[in-house]
């Protein structure tokens, strides 16, 4: 599959305009990221890149920052080594569990070692929302527990979730290179009891769960949450990031509506995790 590769020029640069920029472009199909000193590096499957929409998105951006941005069509390429170039580093996140690639040197021990080879999908556990998603993992009781994890990325969720002690794991995404990349990591990390699926919360109807989580984007958790919902028994948690702290309101709204209470979050870099139960 060939991609578009768009560069976003910043003025000022701030991490947290390139943070709500990359938000918004994941919701454009954009679904993979890299920043430099003073750029955003967006990447978008050839097929579904609009630049009309583009044009809007930046038309409506809600800060104030000149951004300009060029593209280029790039074929498919070693995407290992495009995360080498750009200091894809192992990340130690609890002080138990590393991750990261298999080309990496000289990796920090911890008591769950986890590889990455992200290619293009999302996950690496740099972005906030996923080192939160994984903070609250590794304070689970997730013995004999079933759990989805849903917008997988590279599957690191789920394997973090196998190694500790999860019985079955279903990850699904709408991206066939993350579907794809989740087996690649899944296999590489010898994990067995994660089921990977090609595809969105159409896939969801009749399953259940006792631990969901949801590390997406606001629109689509608003969207799909009655069916993440409608996933869980009494007692089931949904585990929600992937948004902003002043999203917290909304998003709790329509937990509220579906049965669900919102028990805690916690925030990193104005990035949060939130965590709901089934009532």
């Amino acid at each position: 599959m060939n991609y578009f590769e768009v560069r976003f020029f910043i003025e000022p640069f701030e991490d947290y305009i390139s943070d709500l920029l990359a938000e918004e472009l994941g919701e454009l199909g954009f679904d993979s990221f890299v920043t430099t000193e003073q750029t955003l590096d967006a990447y978008i499957p050839e097929n579904t890149f609009d630049e009309a929409k583009l044009k809007a998105v930046l038309d409506d951006f809600p800060f104030e920052a000149n951004i300009n941005y060029q593209f280029s069509k790039i074929e498919s390429k070693n995407w290992n080594e495009e995360w080498e170039k750009h200091y894809f580093e192992p990340i130690v996140i609890g002080n138990e569990c590393v991750i990261h690639s298999s080309f990496h040197q000289n990796v920090p021990k911890a008591k769950y070692d986890i590889v990455i080879d992200p290619k293009m999908a999302f996950g690496t556990g740099h972005h906030e929302t996923t080192s939160l998603v994984i903070a609250e993992i590794l304070k689970m009781d997730l013995n004999d527990k079933t759990l989805l994890d849903m917008g997988c990325g590279t599957a690191v969720l789920a394997i973090l979730a196998s190694m500790r002690s999860a019985k079955q794991i279903l990850a699904i995404d709408i991206d066939i290179w993350c579907t794809e990349n989740s087996l690649e990591n899944i296999d590489v990390n010898k994990i067995t009891n994660i089921d990977v699926k090609l595809g969105g919360a159409e896939l969801l109807k009749g399953l259940k769960f006792d631990i969901v989580l949801a590390n997406i984007n606001r629109n689509i958790l608003l969207a799909d949450m009655e069916s993440y919902a409608a996933c869980l028994d009494t007692g089931g948690e949904l585990f929600m990031s992937g948004f902003y702290k002043e999203d917290i309101p909304i998003i709790e709204a329509e937990a509220n509506r579906n049965g669900l209470k919102l028990t805690q979050f916690h925030e990193k870099n104005n990035w949060v995790v939130v965590r709901t139960v089934k009532e």
